[in-house]
């Protein structure tokens, strides 16, 4: 059997799409850009899920690289790397597809309703 060995941009760049292929995870990263950061107990309050639902949505958010978290005593506080969102975007553009800027209003529709 033929063995492919991929770039290794491109195998992040596969964690960070496959990370943000799932609607939750989009939900928590929309949450994370409304604040700076956030604790995980505050993500649970803005969405329809358990607790250990978000802690395991933000695992894998973590391992692609797209959350930083750091844990005080028995919170756990989290917040964007948002320099990796902008290489996913640039690496998509780099793919062919176009990133097209949402219009300012619409990114404050998703703010507000991210942390409504």
């Amino acid at each position: 059997m033929k063995r492919m060995d991929y770039p290794q941009n491109d195998v992040l760049l596969a964690l960070r799409i496959k990370a943000l292929a799932h609607p939750a995870r989009l939900a928590i990263v929309r949450a994370l850009m409304a604040r700076n950061a956030c604790c995980c107990g505050e993500i649970v309050e803005v969405l329809p899920l358990a607790q250990s639902t978000v802690s395991q949505h933000l695992k894998i958010l973590r391992k692609a690289g797209l959350v930083k978290g750091e844990i005080s005593g028995p919170r756990s506080c989290y917040c964007l790397d948002r320099e990796a969102l902008t290489s996913v975007a640039a690496e998509m553009e780099r793919l062919g597809l176009p990133i097209v800027p949402a219009p300012a209003e619409s990114r404050a529709e998703r703010r507000d309703e991210a942390v409504a």
